[in-house]
């Protein structure tokens, strides 16, 4: 097997754990994902090691990141209105906010996980696999998660920062892209109603503003 096949498999491995285990470690098993992955891109691959982030790939970054946000203010209305358990899983993907204090998952989205995303998939994986190939990697490390809306909107998010790689976009501009569309989506302006967020939480969630009674909820181990 190549190494190659290896980094990708080990991703699959690193994916399946960090969202099949416990809740309550969530967030712990994902930054050491990106540690993780980030290392290894940092390592193996010869354009996340060059890495530049100046005044032009932040200005690209964050006007990218401002489409990327566009695009799911549309696509949250759509899965509600199409998918049966649309709004339930958007809840899902929005109760691991309570996880852990808000300026905590700015670091750990903003330092770690984002940037690590970017330099694995759209740098080393999508540079040795094509932009397809990437794409469809990375929508399907989520399946694990047996969220449909999660897997859905990790491939479009993936489409969209591969097209722009594959176009030219510079790989500092992508991390900006990511960790601004990360804190954006995620902390500052949620796709989903205030109400939902404050009392509307899906069966097996705790409501956003307490700890969850349930450690592992439908779909967790």
């Amino acid at each position: 097997m190549s190494l190659f096949a290896l980094a990708v498999a080990g991703a699959y491995t690193a994916f399946g754990l960090a969202f099949r285990g416990r809740r309550e470690r969530f967030w712990d098993r994902m930054t050491m994902t990106g540690l993780a992955l980030g290392t290894l891109a940092l390592v193996a691959d010869r354009d996340a090691k060059r890495v530049r982030i100046g005044p032009r790939e932040a200005a690209l970054g964050l006007a990218s990141a401002a489409g990327l946000y566009a695009i799911f203010r549309a696509g949250d209305t759509l899965a509600r209105r199409i998918m049966p358990r649309g709004a339930a899983e958007i809840g899902d993907i929005y109760a691991l906010r309570a996880l852990r204090p808000r300026g905590e998952l700015a670091a750990r989205l903003a330092l770690v996980i984002g940037p690590a995303e970017e330099l694995f998939w759209r740098g080393l994986v999508q540079r040795r696999a094509g932009y397809l190939t990437a794409t469809a990697l990375y929508g399907g490390a989520h399946l694990v998660t047996e969220n449909t809306t999660l897997v859905g909107a990790a491939t479009v998010a993936g489409a969209y920062w591969g097209l722009l790689r594959a176009i030219g976009v510079p790989l500092g501009a992508l991390v900006v892209s990511h960790v601004a569309w990360d804190i954006w989506i995620f902390l500052v302006a949620p796709t989903t109603s205030k109400e939902t967020l404050l009392g509307s939480n899906p069966p097996g969630w705790a409501n956003v503003t307490e700890a969850p009674p349930d450690p592992n909820p439908p779909g967790w181990t």
